[in-house]
């Protein structure tokens, strides 16, 4: 056996940590709620429209008696609104009247849990036993969603399920991926691989890995190595041999996407919950789809709207009819009621069936506790952006598992942490597993995104200098797509030190911004954008990516930008978009220009030092990165120091005085 990295000699070490996990994540839960009422009292209906968390105007289509007595409201919106949203069964969500005369945080409003959602119509068990004055007085009424603490309760829970196990599988999956027993593997076989791919030797041997993994297997993508590409294939070679598998990850957009490849490469998939976008594709693969495509699905629907016909019948009766009309009442309610029983149980064994016959489940981490498929467990589960998804929920799927493989990069966007408190919490668990198990992780190394030398300081500083460019991008900088561009640098640092550029702070953002260095990027971007033509470009124009690390720094970029005569017209063909690096994650630009922003006498760089952030910054560019910023603030950091070291290096270093000439 080898030495682990992590041995714990207090029996208790791993509960421990555990529990300041869950610690940590009720100090962020509180700070969630504080942010969602500020952020929420000030936005208008039509922005919470926007942003997917309201439905308004809806009207009262039916009312019913569920469990306890408690009103149960059918609210349905107009069909035109069929725009994206976040409802979804087990959400906690209230009915608002927007009252005249009354503001938004007086608005009078009825809570309860959302039990169903069908296109245009979703049911709320209510917290009442009737309905209130307010909803009778003819007001236009709206649904908010309310505060999300379904995914707080689900974390929870998975975390104490996870801190009670022992002597089970759960337990076992626990100590060997915090490093506390060794990950065991079977032997690598390349004939044990079925599918012909066109995968890199690096790719190939991660997928084997997978296959001969036990216990855990990690697949870790450095950018622009196809990550996504192996974890599919993955996910083919593993169904072959599996009668269903788990597939997940935190963000609703990375799930869309691995649904979409599975898709296309025929398997049987179920995606659970909404999609993020629309795409026939997607809709078509969702439960709702394929509950309706189902061979019981008419006989259900019959069943239903003959139920609702008899209710209807029935509240037509009034309470001074005699006898014999009572008694038809009270039977035609009891028909409805047996019918809508029945319905219910239809729609339970055509979910059943489906799922039974599913080769690939996907959803987000939280998803995976959806009602649905609550009571599955599955031989292996798949986590991607593991490296970007909170510890406690992947520890949800994980309890459903007997292996687990996680997909990702620990040195690019670590999880958003709300709280300052439970900052610790940017710790994953892939990144806990792939430092205490190194044996368990497979790093890809052949990139297909960039040029090598906008490659190779990340790759020196991130990952142990091992990636290489594949022959096509190796060195494809602008001038390969375009000669007009010739020459050119592929990496380009312009230093503004000793021009007195100095940063500004905006006291009530804690924000900060640096106007002249933003203007000095600008021009240098106008100017290096002067050849292109875009009708010789008509297939394939060119992309412009401007990140700045700081808010205020976009929103002076933004204005410059439009009053810009030169890169004005490039933002209005969407060919230019300004942003965080958060904002760019995932995504790819033929030029990509960042403004460092930070220029001060003490060397201050905030949280330019989480270096992890210009990991991804950098690497989003394909052609050319260009990067402005003030060497004798950012040197103070050895990172920063060793970048500019890097670009003076392969001759890309330049002064701002140069530009001015």
């Amino acid at each position: 056996m080898s030495d682990l990295t992590f041995t714990p000699s207090d029996p208790y070490a791993l509960e421990k940590e555990l529990r300041h996990v869950q610690s940590l994540m009720k100090l962020e839960q509180q700070e969630d709620l504080e942010q969602f009422k500020i952020k929420n009292a000030k936005a208008s209906i039509a922005e919470r429209q926007q942003r997917g968390l309201t439905w308004y105007p809806v009207t009262i289509s039916k009312e019913d008696i569920g469990f306890g007595g408690k009103l149960v409201l059918e609210l349905e919106r107009p069909a035109g609104q069929q725009g994206l949203h976040l409802f979804q069964v087990g959400k906690n969500a209230s009915l608002f009247g927007n009252v005249p005369g009354r503001s938004a945080t007086d608005r009078p409003t009825l809570s309860g849990v959302i039990t169903s959602v069908r296109r245009n119509k979703l049911l709320l068990a209510t917290s009442k036993e009737d309905l209130p004055d307010w909803a009778l007085e003819g007001h236009k009424m709206g649904i908010d969603l309310t505060f999300d603490e379904v995914s707080y309760r689900e974390m929870d829970y998975a975390l104490g399920k996870v801190m009670g196990a022992y002597g089970d599988r759960l337990a076992e999956l626990r100590d060997t991926i915090l490093g506390a027993r060794e990950a065991r593997f079977r032997e690598e076989k390349a004939s044990d691989l079925f599918y012909p791919s066109p995968l890199n030797e690096s790719q190939l041997a991660a997928v084997r890995h997978v296959m001969a993994a036990q216990d855990v297997a990690i697949i870790h993508g450095p950018p622009g190595t196809g990550k996504t590409t192996t974890l599919v294939q993955a996910i083919l070679e593993t169904i072959r041999r599996e009668r269903r598998v788990l597939v997940c990850a935190p963000s609703n957009t990375a799930v869309d996407l691995l649904t979409e490849k599975l898709a296309e490469r025929g398997v049987n998939v179920i995606r659970m919950g909404n999609p993020s976008r629309v795409s026939d594709l997607l809709l078509e693969h969702t439960l709702d789809a394929q509950v309706m495509n189902h061979n019981s699905y008419n006989e259900m629907r019959s069943m239903r709207q003959t139920a609702d016909q008899y209710r209807e019948t029935a509240s037509k009766y009034v309470r001074n009819f005699g006898y014999e009309e009572q008694q038809h009442r009270r039977q035609l309610k009891e028909e409805a009621r047996m019918l809508f029983q029945q319905a219910d149980d239809l729609e339970r064994y055509i979910t059943e069936d489906l799922l039974e016959s599913v080769q690939v489940i996907t959803c987000t981490l939280v998803g995976a506790s959806n009602r649905n498929i609550r009571h599955l467990t599955y031989e292996t589960v798949f986590i991607d952006e593991a490296a970007q998804a909170l510890e406690p929920g992947c520890w949800i799927p994980i309890a459903k598992a007997n292996r687990v493989v996680l997909a990702g990069d620990h040195h690019q966007l670590p999880p958003t942490v709300k709280s300052e408190k439970a900052g610790a919490l940017r710790e994953t668990l892939f990144e806990k597993a792939i430092k205490r198990q190194p044996a368990t992780a497979r790093m890809l190394t052949v990139q297909y995104r960039m040029h090598e030398q906008i490659m190779q300081f990340s790759s020196d500083q991130f990952y142990d200098g091992q990636l290489e460019a594949y022959e096509t991008v190796a060195h494809a900088g602008l001038d390969a797509y375009d000669l007009k561009f010739a020459p050119d640098l592929p990496v380009e640092f312009l230093d503004t030190a000793g021009f007195g550029f100095q940063e500004i702070t905006i006291p009530e953002s804690r924000s900060t911004a640096n106007p002249e260095e933003a203007d000095l990027l600008l021009k240098r971007l106008a100017q290096l954008l002067e050849p292109y033509d875009p009708a010789d470009h008509e297939d394939d124009p060119l992309s412009i990516g401007v990140i700045a690390p700081y808010r205020a720094q976009i929103n002076y970029l933004k204005d410059a930008i439009e009053e810009n005569d030169e890169l004005s017209g490039f933002m209005l063909h969407r060919q230019l978009s300004v942003g965080t690096v958060d904002s760019f994650q995932g995504q790819e630009r033929d030029i990509i220009a960042i403004t460092l922003t930070r220029s001060n006498n003490h060397g201050e760089i905030g949280f330019l030092s989480d270096i992890r952030r210009m990991n991804v910054g950098m690497t989003r560019a394909r052609r050319k990165l260009l990067l402005v910023g003030d060497s004798s603030t950012l040197s103070a950091h050895p990172f920063f120091k060793a970048m500019i070291e890097y670009v003076e290096s392969i001759g890309g270093y330049r002064t701002a005085w140069e530009l001015q000439d």
